[in-house]
């Protein structure tokens, strides 16, 4: 009796484990390292003069829009500060500006063109400090 039990139960197990879903697993495309070779990314941190109005990050946050329409743009993403609190972490910016380019030369291009220009001349009223970090992929 006591091994029919355990055949039932081993059996059990088996049919159990082979009819459950697979665990899901992240599994990078074998190409993912090549989709950013050559990649420049360019990530502008805005302190505001007026670091308390919710007016003045969304005017900045609207400009920040208009450059979207920049054609040598690849990708971008507007952030705010987290909150993490953590000893490395700076929380004091107000904005956040995150490029992707597909090389220096891109960004380049953005730096001079005349939607960006404007863009500077129209909100630069609004922030009383920039900090840019400029990367390339590593090689």
């Amino acid at each position: 009796m006591l091994k029919n039990i355990i055949f039932v139960l081993s059996l059990m197990l088996v049919v159990g484990s082979a009819c459950a879903p697979e665990t899901p697993k992240f599994k990078a495309p074998e190409n993912a390292k090549n989709n950013l070779q050559g990649q420049f990314l360019h990530h502008v941190y805005f302190w505001m003069k007026d670091s308390g109005s919710k007016e003045d990050v969304a005017k900045l946050i609207e400009g920040l829009e208009t450059l979207t329409k920049i054609e040598s743009i690849r990708d971008y993403h507007i952030g705010l500060p987290a909150g993490t609190d953590r000893e490395v972490v700076d929380n004091s910016y107000g904005v956040s500006w995150l490029l992707v380019f597909d090389d220096a030369i891109s960004q380049d291009e953005y730096q001079t063109d005349s939607i960006h220009l404007a863009f500077v001349k129209n909100y630069s009223h609004l922030w009383e400090k920039v900090q840019v970090y400029d990367s390339k992929t590593a090689q």
